[in-house]
């Protein structure tokens, strides 16, 4: 979450740009020539060679809370995806995400808003201490905007809640991506698959995480490491978990853990360390639990150590925290022809400030409205309708992710200095509602238009 006011308006006005500025810039970068990365080009005869080959008008690229909620979506239009997924079922591992009041706006857009909202517990405000115990500050996120809305979902129950809301045959498991490619007229994408299935796409829609090998694909860089690894967890209580509706933060040096209710037997909670490399991938959920402990345990904060160890296994994971930023001038566009991006494979952005799955959701919206319309009025072409989507959502992602990632320096900062001014008077003294919430009030230019 943001700390102080001041430190993120001069990060957003640091980055932002005139809409002309925005404009030309990716009228000038929408042409550039995708580079191919891991991904291997495959020849056009080839592809039409295979009696396994098939045509689709869309395929979404990931299974993941973007790429479900953009099939839902279009959906929702009378508009059929395909949806690839590499793994052979949902990737309902993990713990949790926060939505703020932009995330169930966009839910609310698709429909599974209220389904989703009965099941968790609404956050009503938030206290920070220091790591000794000390209370720095409390407040409540509705007293100075009673519309806010902020609440723990389940991985799990949000995935598995979208993917109820499309056809039998929507979602294709065990389809990992092997090679990409524009066909000789420019019109389709060419997806081959690792078990050889090869599909021509009208349009492409990758929502394929961080990692995105379309994103490679197209030019952009690989995401930064921020220095930080998250570990995350959802304690359970059986018979009730005993927590106000509200989030725990703990502050200290280079080290910060919180908790929040998701629901009435399950709590979120998360422990954020610094280290100088992402180090090796660990699933073990032993050693995730002992490292976890270890780095609270000398701490006053008793309730961490209770969460941890009424873990579920498969709840328990390590995360290295990487960003993308998207540069003007430098960074391509998110679409080539008729191949867009959404979500973490465009914009990955770290935890910070609890927008990570808002934007992710934010994109489906505005994309597939766009795409919608582009295929059923015929006023303006998909390659149109990508580049306006570019335009609008980048000037929203782009302040936020380097927003993020400067707030993530300020609280995992070692310096002693920092962190008593930290302590003693940004968080005490500085410290609002509105400065937490006020990234939440976003409104899609859709409905921007229906209030005039």
């Amino acid at each position: 979450m943001a700390l102080i006011s001041s430190i993120l308006q001069n990060a957003k006005s640091r980055v932002s740009l005139s809409s002309s500025n925005v404009s030309s810039y990716f009228q000038r970068k929408i042409c550039q020539t995708p580079r191919v990365g891991v991904i291997r080009p495959m020849s056009v005869s080839t592809v039409n060679a295979k009696a396994n080959d098939r045509k689709e008008d869309i395929v979404i690229v990931g299974a993941g809370i973007a790429g479900l909620a953009s099939a839902v979506s279009l959906h929702r239009f009378g508009i059929r995806s395909v949806v690839l997924e590499q793994a052979e079922s949902l990737r309902t591992e993990g713990s949790s995400i926060t939505l703020s009041k932009n995330g169930w706006k966009a839910l609310d857009a698709i429909g599974v808003g209220d389904e989703i909202r009965s099941q968790f517990l609404e956050i009503q405000g938030i206290v920070i201490k220091s790591d000794d115990g000390k209370e720095l500050n409390a407040f409540g996120f509705k007293d100075e905007d009673k519309s806010q809305e902020l609440r723990v979902v389940e991985r799990r129950v949000l995935l598995e809640t979208l993917a109820s809301k499309l056809p039998p045959d929507a979602i294709s498991f065990s389809s990992k991506l092997a090679k990409i490619e524009t066909s000789e007229n420019g019109s389709n994408t060419l997806l081959q698959l690792e078990d050889g299935t090869r599909l021509s796409a009208e349009v492409v829609i990758a929502c394929d995480g961080v990692w995105s090998p379309t994103a490679r694909w197209m030019g952009f860089r690989e995401p930064k490491y921020a220095g930080h690894i998250a570990f995350r967890g959802l304690g359970h209580f059986p018979e009730g978990q005993p927590y106000e509706p509200r989030v725990n933060y703990t502050y200290g040096r280079g080290l910060r853990t919180g908790y929040v209710p998701a629901s009435k037997t399950k709590v979120y909670w998360f422990v954020i360390c610094n280290s100088s490399s992402p180090g090796p991938r660990i699933t073990d959920p032993s050693i995730l639990r002992q490292q976890a402990k270890e780095l609270v345990r000398d701490w006053q904060v008793a309730d961490m150590l209770t969460l941890i160890n009424c873990t579920a296994d498969d709840t328990l994971t390590r995360n290295p925290l990487y960003d993308r930023w998207l540069w003007p001038l430098i960074s391509p566009p998110p679409s080539i022809g008729r191949t867009v991006l959404v979500g973490d494979a465009w914009h990955p952005m770290t935890p910070n400030i609890g927008q990570g799955a808002c934007c992710a959701l934010e994109d489906s919206i505005v994309l597939t409205e766009k795409l919608a319309e582009a295929m059923k009025s015929k006023h303006i072409s998909v390659e149109e309708a990508f580049k306006a989507y570019g335009n609008e959502r980048w000037r929203r992602v782009f302040p936020l992710t380097v927003m993020a990632n400067r707030v993530g320096a300020l609280l995992q900062s070692e310096n002693k200095l920092i962190c008593s001014v930290r302590n003693n008077i940004i968080v005490p003294k500085l410290l609002k509602p509105r400065t937490l919430t006020r990234h939440a009030n976003y409104e899609f230019e859709q409905t921007k238009r229906n209030k005039h």
